[in-house]
């Protein structure tokens, strides 16, 4: 038995080509040993039931001969049966070998299989082929040691020609640092100059940029000799103005470019740029105080020649509207130049706003003052008293009733005809000499306060048709700073001018001083549309011309209320006094006087006259209290008669109206009183003493009291009421006489009667209540009576 384990190594060899004895184990040929292995292969599959593991040969190559070979193994047989050979062919099913499955393929294997099967291996007993391939192995391995010991030589040589060779790769080691050295110093040479190179090519770019930058600085820094000549002594005439322009233009621009935000930093502190700017700097003074003498001259100029020619003012029998149409064309020739001189230095503007104010100053105070004059002169009105409510003898209504609106119509065209004017010249003042404030006038709006102004010439628009230089000047934002000095400019370029207003509203006044209320709402209207603020002035002007109206006219009340004060100098007053019906006839003038605002200024006259009035008319009441009833009544009712259409439209006149009513009706009540009580003291004194005794006393202990008996009562309506028809006429006489005033006796006696009536039918309620059996006349009889009286 063989062991599952056990290994066995055969080794064959080619007899030609050793020179040494054969091992054991030795093949002819190539086909013996792959027979013999294909032997042992069967014989393990026999034994073991499956193959060995096979080392040093190549399978696919075996099943590959064993195709190509087609075995016939005759086999010697014993002749016990029958003596001779018999032939025996070995199958695929008996040599059926398997070739491992990761090496072969499925068809692979098959035909291997088929090739084995089909070869015969002559081996008799294992133990002989063991031992034989024990020879045969020693063999190989003698033969193996014999070729070691025979390949020495070759191994020397070998040995030295590795020698030589690491010689030579020595060598060629030192040779290739020698050739790294050198390259390195090379590679150090090349990269030392490139670097130069680049360097001198960097330093080129900057010499050709650095030439650029300072091309452009000298082109900055150069002054066209023709600028230069035009601002150091150049000609300020109209046809030389585009050049002078021009020259401004750069002279900014210039500045501005050597300031450091248009400017490097870099280039700020060069000396060629410091001395440069210092030049254009001495450029700039120089032609900023050319320019500055050169328009102070020119506005004095442009004004003197209008005031000596007679023919731009008003004259006699000729009102002539101012016209600064020209005046203001020349002026905008130098507009564009104003605005460079304040964006050169804003500080050259102060002297000439100063001159330009003082020069027009003088042309608008002589335009006011020849319009003024001639205004007054060709207005053609009668003058109205001032004395309205003074009880002057023979004083006569109709000396009022002169037509005086003439008055107004010459103070409104006045505003008109300088209001607008002045602030156009406000709006064009503050855009010409370059304030930087609000456009006066909005577009559209109304400059005059007159819905109808027909001021507005063509040329008065304040557009001075040029852009604005300074970036800031196109701000809608106000600057205060800016709005102070326009409005202290306007104060010297209009101051003196309201003098001429003044003696307008002062001859106005001594004409008709109702007629200041009309002027009064003029000057409202007028102030309520200057809402602009650069117009201060202007609004300053109205202000003070409605204060002023305002004064005259209170200054006209005043002198009314003192005249009717001095009614209560007089000895002794009678009747209607003579300023109730005047304040009538003077409140229905006022009433027609009134525009727009001047409500206001009339209710206030009106508090004060009647104020005035009231207190009065009871001072003299007091002077003789006799007859003061009378008096209050009389007086209270015609002012009610005299001003009843008035206080139906007229809310302040209403309220007096009732409050006069109130005292008219006091008054008739206290005289009435006094008429029935003079004439029928006995029966009310004897009505009187009942009624005292009824708070201490039952009513029935009365008629037990002094004086107040039924013998008592009994003459008392025996005195009183025999022949009461004469009594009642002679309370109406006694009505009569004492009443001035006719038309309210009819009135005044029917309160009477009624009066009478009521207090006889308190007295008969009393009587009924103490003296039950008493009989006297009975109410409804006294009421035929009165009716039929």
């Amino acid at each position: 038995m063989i062991p599952a384990d056990a290994r066995f190594t055969l080794g064959f060899d080619n007899l030609r080509s050793q020179s040494v004895a054969p091992p054991q184990w030795t093949m002819r040929n190539v086909d013996d040993r792959n027979r013999l292995l294909f032997c042992i292969l069967n014989i393990c599959k026999d034994v073991l039931g499956r193959l060995p593991k096979v080392v040093g040969i190549d399978v696919v190559e075996m099943a590959l001969w064993a195709k190509e070979n087609t075995p016939t193994v005759p086999k010697q047989t014993n002749q016990q049966d029958g003596g001779g050979p018999v032939e025996a062919t070995v199958t695929e099913s008996d040599l059926k070998v398997s070739v491992e499955r990761e090496l072969v393929s499925q068809a692979e294997e098959e035909d291997m299989e088929a090739l084995l099967g089909t070869y015969v291996m002559g081996i008799g007993e294992a133990g002989a082929f063991s031992e034989r391939l024990k020879r045969e192995l020693l063999a190989l391995e003698a033969a193996n040691v014999h070729a070691i010991l025979e390949s020495e030589p070759l191994v020397e040589e070998v040995l030295q020609g590795l020698e030589a060779a690491t010689n030579c790769v020595d060598d060629m080691d030192e040779w290739l640092g020698i050739f790294n050295v050198k390259l390195r110093h090379m590679r150090e040479d090349i990269e030392s100059i490139e670097t130069r190179n680049n360097k001198l090519e960097m330093q080129s770019v900057n010499n050709v940029s650095l030439i650029e930058e300072l091309d452009k600085l000298l082109e900055r820094l150069r002054v066209p000799s023709e600028y230069a000549s035009c601002l150091t002594g150049g000609s300020f005439d109209e046809e030389r103005m585009l050049q002078n322009i021009e020259a401004c233009e750069w002279l900014t621009g210039a500045l501005r470019g050597l300031q450091v935000p248009n400017l490097d930093p870099i280039y700020a502190n060069m000396c060629a740029v410091k001395e440069k700017r210092t030049e254009l700097d001495k450029l700039k003074t120089t032609f900023v105080r050319r320019a500055s003498e050169f328009l102070r001259n020119y506005f004095a100029s442009l004004v003197d020649f209008m005031i000596s020619d007679k023919s731009y003012f008003s004259q006699r029998g000729q009102l002539k509207r101012p016209d600064h149409a020209d005046l203001r064309y020349k002026c905008r020739t130098y507009a564009r130049l104003l605005q460079h001189l304040k964006s050169l230095d804003k500080n050259c503007l102060g002297p000439l706003r100063k001159a330009y104010c003082s020069s027009l100053n003088l042309l608008l105070r002589r335009e006011a003052r020849e319009f003024a004059n001639e205004l007054r002169a060709s207005t053609k009105a009668s003058r109205n008293p001032t004395v309205w409510l003074e009880a002057s003898p023979g004083s006569s209504q109709s000396a009022h009733n002169t037509d005086t609106s003439s008055v107004s119509e010459a103070y409104a065209k006045m505003l008109t005809i300088f209001i607008p004017l002045l602030v156009d010249e406000s709006s064009f003042f503050a855009h010409f000499l370059c304030f930087e404030v609000p456009a006066l006038v909005p577009p559209g709006g109304v400059a005059n306060g007159n819905k109808g102004g027909n001021y507005n010439d063509d040329d008065d628009d304040d557009d001075l048709g040029i852009m604005d230089i300074d970036e800031n000047d196109g701000k809608a934002g106000k600057n205060s700073a800016d709005l102070a000095a326009l409005n202290e400019s306007l104060q010297d370029l209009l101051d003196g001018i309201q003098d001429d207003f003044y003696a307008v509203v002062d001859w106005a006044y001594k004409i008709d001083p109702l007629r200041c209320i009309s002027m009064h709402g003029i000057t409202e209207r007028y102030l309520s549309g200057q809402k602009a603020d650069a117009a201060g002035f202007v609004r300053l002007l109205l202000g003070d011309l409605e204060s002023k109206i305002s004064v005259q006219f209170s200054r006209f009340v005043d002198e009314a209320c003192h005249q009717i004060e001095r009614n209560e100098r007089n000895v002794r007053q009678t009747g209607v006094l003579s300023y109730i019906p005047r304040f009538a006839t003077l409140a229905t003038r006022m009433e027609q006087y009134i525009q727009g605002q001047s409500r206001d200024l009339v209710d206030q006259a009106y508090t004060k006259f009647v104020s005035i009035m009231f207190v009065t008319l009871e001072k003299i009441a007091q002077t003789d209290p006799k007859y003061a009833d009378v008096f209050l009544l009389e007086n209270y009712a015609a002012f009610q008669n005299s001003l009843y259409d008035l206080a139906n439209v007229v809310p302040t006149l209403a309220k007096f109206y009732h409050q006069a009513s109130e005292a008219y009706e006091q008054a008739c009540t206290r005289h009435i009183s006094m008429i029935i009580f003079y004439q029928f003291e006995k029966l009310f004194q004897f009505a009187r003493k009942i009624e005292d005794l009824m708070y201490t006393i039952t009513p029935e202990e009365i008629p037990f009291q002094l004086g107040l008996s039924k013998m008592d009562l009994r003459k008392m309506l025996k005195s009183s009421l025999s022949g009461v028809d004469k009594s009642i006429s002679a309370m109406y006489k006694r009505l009569q006489k004492n009443l001035t005033s006719e038309e309210l006796l009819p009135s005044l006696w029917d309160k009477c009667k009624k009066e009478f009536l009521d207090k006889y039918e308190s007295f008969a309620q009393l009587v009924a209540k103490i003296y039950p059996n008493e009989s006297i006349p009975s109410v409804s009889e006294m009421r035929e009576l009165l009716a039929s009286m």
